[in-house]
């Protein structure tokens, strides 16, 4: 058996990682159990696992009774110097644990300036026993900036298979949709909804639906941000564009939403890949998404041209028009159920083989 720990295991990309319930991967005869997330310092929310226990050096040497076979990280590494992250891989080797890490973000998504990311990912590329990424274009930028090679996975199903199943709900209408959540750094919605509106003036039954995360107008949120709030609600004087402003979505609701809409616009100024396209396609609904990034390796979309200081409205209105006429089908359930498996498998066997490494 290889334990696996992993930062975090309670994401839904890492659950997704692991066999379907009533299947087994395994490399040889070990099976891979992947463990529970350590409680960190102080939760303020339910299910936290940020920042992780499993990235302090110091937690670790204190630990008796956590013991893992492979620690592979995903996410929360920007609460860590690289220094501290140092200490933690020395910490590692002296205790021939190998490190696995997925690089899904080639620069953080909630930062414009993404030097601190870079020096981060500088120590982990470097020491990692195996790099996983989702795209051969960011696997290609690994191995120029580290000269590392990153083994390419396919990003898993994000909407629960059961849910995947269900038929989609018909319409005799155009949905775009443009979500602007918590206005997430990465995110300028504002920016392109002016496009956006006028695409949809131009296409038959077609309407805008924008949405907003109630954090951005409360007072007490991190992510509040009254003065471009009030520039989207503007956008409710407009006939043909439906504002509507809610707490977050729970999953469920965010997999009904995707699915009243056809197409998601993706306003991502920065990024690598994305979740929110995976769940598109798990539902049926096209993206239109910015060309920074690998979203367009990871998966068909339509692209625009957009960047930390570039946009160019008119592709905008042309990818719009493009994912009306060229409809998106939801991916089969059994496709990814399939899927699902062989990334398990890949994940079984990459396990195997750096503990064999250490041996």
């Amino acid at each position: 058996m290889i334990r696996v720990a992993s930062v975090p295991s309670s994401h839904a990309y890492v659950r997704h990682l692991q066999p379907v319930v009533g299947d087994a991967v395994s490399s040889g005869d070990r099976s891979v159990v992947v463990l529970p997330d350590p409680a960190p310092v102080r939760v303020d929310v339910p299910g936290q696992w940020w920042p992780p226990r499993l990235l302090d050096a110091q937690w670790l040497a204190e630990q008796t009774d956590v013991h893992f076979d492979v620690l592979h990280v995903h996410f929360g590494f920007e609460s860590f110097a690289p220094e501290e992250l140092t200490r933690t891989v020395d910490h590692l080797r002296a205790h021939r644990q190998p490190l696995v890490l997925t690089v899904h973000d080639l620069h953080n998504p909630h930062f414009a300036d993404n030097a601190d990311h870079l020096g981060q990912l500088d120590v982990l590329v470097r020491a990692a026993d195996a790099v996983i990424t989702l795209t051969a274009g960011a696997a290609a930028w690994i191995h120029e900036r580290w000269g590392v090679e990153a083994t390419v996975v396919d990003h898993p199903h994000v909407v629960p298979l059961e849910r995947m199943a269900l038929p989609r709900p018909a319409s005799d209408s155009f949905v775009i949709g443009v979500h602007a959540k918590n206005l997430r750094s990465n995110m300028d919605p504002l920016a392109v909804m002016d496009a956006v509106v006028e695409a949809a003036r131009s296409l038959p039954d077609a309407t805008v639906r924008l949405d907003i995360d109630e954090d951005v107008f409360e007072s007490s949120s991190h992510w509040y941000s009254p003065t471009v709030g009030a520039k989207l609600l503007d956008y409710t004087s407009f006939p043909d564009v439906d504002v509507r402003v809610h707490e977050r979505f729970d999953d469920d609701a965010l997999w009904d939403y995707l699915s009243s809409i056809d197409v998601s616009v993706l306003p991502y100024r920065f990024g690598t890949h994305s979740g929110w396209l995976e769940a598109c396609r798990d539902l049926g609904t096209s993206v239109v998404a910015s060309d920074c990034g690998f979203h367009a390796d990871q998966a068909s979309v339509h692209s625009f041209r957009m960047g930390i200081d570039s946009f160019d409205p008119d592709t905008l209105v042309a990818a719009v028009r493009a994912s009306h006429a060229d409809r998106t089908p939801a991916v089969d359930s059994g496709f990814r159920a399939e899927q699902r498996q062989r990334i398990a498998a890949t994940h079984a066997a990459i396990y195997s083989a750096v503990t064999e490494e250490m041996r």
